[in-house]
């Protein structure tokens, strides 16, 4: 009997809640509904694209191509360096042409290439998107000329 009473009030409670969040909702909704009506806060000057805006963040695009290329670069360098230096530990550990000694020549042979075709393709991305920027602040620029 205790627990009825308890899950009714509960449920009232809950009600409540639901109505009031429900309430704060529509009031935020309208409310800010007001201040998109507005047409002087759309029409600022500081929102208005300008044509050194667009070059500006050409240039910055830029500048993230390179330093992505430069990061990609620099991993693929490390990761071959790696593989060497693992060779080389094999190399030195085994005695000459040990099987361990050629597992290890071709595993880093594979990690080589595969270095290079993970890095290529990074950057084969990292140019489409950059790409796909560039294109988008233009039709942008297009649009606000």
């Amino acid at each position: 009997m205790k627990l009825n009473h308890f899950t009714k009030q509960l449920s009232t409670v809950g009600r409540w809640v639901a109505t009031s969040l429900f309430c704060l909702s529509a009031i935020a909704f309208v409310w800010q509904g007001a201040f998109i009506a507005d047409n002087s806060a759309m029409a600022s000057p500081t929102l208005v694209a300008t044509r050194d805006t667009g070059d500006k963040v050409k240039d910055t695009t830029d500048d993230i191509a390179k330093s992505s290329k430069n990061f990609i670069r620099d991993t693929k360098d490390k990761v071959q360096d790696a593989a060497n230096s693992n060779a080389k530990k094999v190399d030195k550990s085994t005695g000459d042409d040990s099987v361990a000694e050629r597992k290890a020549k071709s595993d880093r042979d594979t990690i080589y290439k595969r270095a290079e075709e993970d890095a290529a393709r990074t950057e084969k991305a990292v140019d489409n998107n950059m790409n796909a920027v560039k294109g988008a602040v233009e039709k942008i620029k297009d649009a606000f000329n």
